[in-house]
């Protein structure tokens, strides 16, 4: 994977992990707060169901009393109690019952099959013993009892509450109930709601994710467009100063060797044909003709060898890069004039190939820019191994120049070299000038050397 698709996966990735953490947050609370609120819900019917059917029963009771409350236990009493119970009711599904202690079904004015049946045994869908729970909430409980039973109104199951009271010197269970099928309806609108609600919000979310994904896709897309036209532009850019110096070091190579060697041979070539008719006409000085062309030979191979040593110093390979530094070093002295000072602590464990090369060639641009602009007299060259670093210093005395300025114009080619040079290794360069000099300090990482000491500040 290309490390532009890295970046934007690495925005994208964080984003899309909070994203869903947030919503499995939200989905979370959301169906907790909905349990919460269902059940919230179904106490709060519930209670007034059960103040409802309280009431119910105090009214049958309360109707009854004067019957009951006669003291009579005949049968005639009891019938006529039955009979005024089974006539009270209250809406399609609400009416009395009435069980002996035995469970044995009194009065039921919706079913009338199971008057006189022996329901002791009788169980719902849950598997509940209906009658005995309701005899049992009668002598022991509160009096309310949940259970299933059919409905008279549909002939569906459904979820009663009941609400029982003892008639004990008769033995009998009063008692009534309320079917909850509009708590059933009431609790699954609440979780449709709930759920309606969860869908909204993880749509929502899944909106903004998706909105924020398509800006950092978008910002991500601009910047590598944009990024890609800057490097195109700074690959032009060097392409372009790689054919200028390649230009301008095949003008110098061009001048060298018209100049100097082309020269040079010519007049090799006119003193050795000299010395030639001279030899054949036995004129004497046909000698010292010939030693003038064997010094003008050596002054030519002298030249080659500077050339050669230009493109690339031999004592790089043989010696190393000190004593090529050396031998550069010697070679300026003598053409400028100026006061060179070289010091160096390398040893041959810090003798490296194309980092080497890097550092003659940063040392070569140095002199030459000193040589042309600085009008310096005095130059300070100190090369230094700390630890796995090699920190290179020139400095000198020079008028100096404006850094700043320097960096925008198009001809400074020499310290751009120097700057790309360095950052080719990982490296750090740093560049200051004043009135009083110029210094140009290299820092560069050589990691096959032991790392004895920390990084130089």
């Amino acid at each position: 994977m290309q490390l532009k698709y890295k970046m934007v996966a690495l925005g994208l990735l964080p984003l899309l992990l909070a994203v869903a953490a947030v919503c499995l947050v939200v989905l979370e609370q959301s169906q907790r707060l909905g349990e919460q609120q269902a059940r919230l819900l179904e106490h709060s019917i519930l209670g007034s169901k059960k103040t409802e059917l309280r009431n119910y029963v105090e009214m049958g009771v309360g109707a009854i009393q004067p019957l009951y409350g006669s003291g009579r236990d005949d049968e005639e009493t009891k019938a006529r109690v039955l009979a005024l119970l089974a006539s009270l009711n209250f809406g399609s599904d609400g009416y009395f019952f009435v069980y002996d202690q035995h469970g044995r079904n009194l009065m039921h004015p919706r079913q009338p099959e199971l008057v006189g049946q022996d329901l002791w045994q009788l169980t719902d869908g849950n598997g509940l013993l209906v009658i005995q729970a309701l005899l049992r909430s009668a002598s022991q409980g509160d009096g309310f009892q949940r259970y299933g039973w059919q409905k008279p109104s549909s002939g569906q199951m459904a979820e009663k509450l009941a609400y029982v009271t003892q008639l004990q010197r008769w033995g009998w269970v009063l008692g009534t109930g309320l079917y909850l099928d509009d708590v059933d309806a009431a609790l699954a609108q609440v979780r449709h709601d709930v759920a309606a609600g969860i869908r909204t919000t993880l749509l929502a979310s899944a909106g903004v994710a998706l909105v924020a994904v398509l800006l950092v896709f978008a910002g991500g897309l601009t910047l590598n467009v944009s990024e890609h036209r800057l490097a195109d532009r700074k690959l032009k850019q060097l392409t372009q100063r790689l054919i200028t110096s390649q230009e301008e070091e095949r003008s110098r190579l061009s001048r060298e060797l018209h100049d100097g060697i082309s020269q040079l041979l010519v007049s090799i070539k006119f003193q050795f044909e000299l010395a030639s008719r001279e030899l054949g006409t036995g004129k004497p000085s046909a000698g010292e003709t010939l030693r003038e062309g064997t010094q003008r030979l050596a002054a030519a191979i002298g030249e080659i060898r500077r050339i050669s040593h230009d493109l690339h110093p031999s004592l790089l390979d043989t010696l190393g890069l000190p004593a090529a530094l050396g031998q550069l070093v010697e070679e300026f002295r003598q053409r400028s004039g100026l006061d060179v000072d070289y010091r160096q602590t390398l040893d041959d464990s810090t003798a490296g190939g194309d980092m080497d090369v890097a550092l003659f060639r940063i040392v070569q641009e140095a002199l030459t820019n000193i040589e042309r602009h600085a009008a310096a007299r005095k130059v300070v060259i100190d090369l230094q191994r700390r630890g796995r670093w090699i920190c290179l210093t020139v400095h000198d005395d020079g008028r100096g120049f404006d850094t700043g300025q320097v960096e925008h114009l198009s001809g400074g080619i020499g310290l751009r070299n120097i700057r790309e040079r360095v950052e080719l290794f990982g490296g750090r360069c740093a560049i200051q000038s004043g009135p009083g000099g110029t210094t140009l300090d290299v820092v560069l990482l050589r990691s096959d050397l032991p790392a004895d000491e920390e990084s130089p500040t």
